[in-house]
Formats: C-alpha cells, structure tokens, sequence
C-alpha cells in the first residue's frame, strides 16, 4: 500500500514522503496511530494544501521534545527484581517496566515510545532509547538489581554477580600452584649445587691416589 507519511518515521521516511508499505502494517500500525494517510489524489491535495501548518507544528513539537530531552540527559531508574545467583532474572523487564521506572523518576512517557528489542533478562545497568519525537531520542539507564542496596553498588561499578566463593577458591587454587613451582625451583637449585660438589669430590680423589702411590 502507498501511504503519505505524516510525521517523520524511522527507517520509512520524513513527513510528505510516498512510500509503500505492506497492508498489514499501513492498517494495523501506520493509519490507526495518525502517523500515515493512504497516498490518494485527495489526500496528498490535502496534505500539500496544510504542508506549512503540519510542519510548523512538528516543529514546535520537536522543539518541546528537545527541551525534555536536555532534562534526561543521564538519567538512570531502579527495576527491582528476583533474581539467581547467575544474574538471572525470574521473569523480565519490559517496556511498561520502562516506562514505570521513568514515571518513578518524573519524567512521564508511554510504553509505544521505548524502544527495546527484546526484555531484559539479566541484572545490571541497561541502556535504553526512548523516542520522545520522530526525530528526537534519549538514552536512559535501567539499573536492574535485586534490591535498593545492590543497585547502588551496581551504580558504582561493582559486578554483583561476581561469587566470592569462587574467587576464594580460586585464589586457593593459585596459591597451591604458586607452591608447587617454588618447591620445583627449590629441587632444581639442590640438585644443581649436588651436581656442581660430583667433580671436586672426584678430583680429590684423584689427588689421594697419587699421593699413595708416591
């Protein structure tokens, strides 16, 4: 289907472009939200007749978008959930989750605006785009963590799913191996210098042989 599009849509095109796009998504997505109008004679004569109005009210849209946008720069929100000891999370973190988070953070915005391409299943800090205009986006952060202490170490840099235990042992596994080499080391030096005595015991030997049979 052949659509006029009313407002700048990512990967399609800017406002008044034709473009063609499948029926399914023209009907479902594109004509229902207002965002494309079907390309007929009557309807590009419509759109060219109040271009000037629609792009000046997009214009004032984006600038008030913008203006929001220099508000969020580097803002971050706690999603608190289950999670195993992997960083696994019992279930997951979705759009709504977003927009809740955001909600929780003062800034108001709907779930069709945050773009994830799939939820998030992990714990840790997640960036996030939200698109507050066709042509303005912010990224945000969504600190995903068990609980309120465990987000502010995350915050700060900390994996928390690094497991102590096995650091422990790991480090005693090191040391076990750090002992063998140095007690390699320590034979190898003894048998060099029980090496190194061999001659001399001989060549003293020699010297009482012939001092007998003077």
């Amino acid at each position: 289907m052949d659509v006029v599009l009313m407002e700048r849509i990512e990967s399609l095109g800017q406002m008044g472009d034709v473009v063609s796009v499948k029926n399914g998504y023209a009907r479902n997505y594109l004509l229902p939200q207002g965002k494309a109008q079907r390309a007929t004679p009557e309807n590009l004569a419509a759109f060219e007749a109040r271009r000037g109005e629609l792009e000046a009210r997009n214009l004032e849209r984006r600038g008030e978008a913008e203006a929001v946008a220099n508000t969020m720069q580097e803002v971050s929100f706690v999603v608190i959930r289950q999670a195993g000891e992997s960083g696994q999370l019992y279930g997951s973190v979705q759009a709504r989750d977003v927009a809740e988070g955001l909600d929780g953070a003062g800034f108001k915005v709907n779930r069709s605006q945050v773009v994830l391409n799939r939820p998030i299943k992990t714990l840790g800090l997640h960036p996030v785009q939200v698109n507050l205009h066709p042509e303005v986006s912010i990224e945000v952060i969504a600190n995903v963590a068990r609980s309120d202490a465990e987000a502010e170490r995350q915050a700060a840099g900390e994996d928390v799913t690094a497991d102590p235990d096995a650091e422990e042992e790991a480090e005693a596994v090191t040391a076990v191996f750090d002992a063998e080499d140095e007690a390699a080391e320590a034979d190898d030096g003894a048998s060099g210098e029980e090496a190194s005595a061999e001659p001399e015991a001989t060549e003293t030997d020699d010297d009482g042989a012939d001092a007998e049979e003077s």
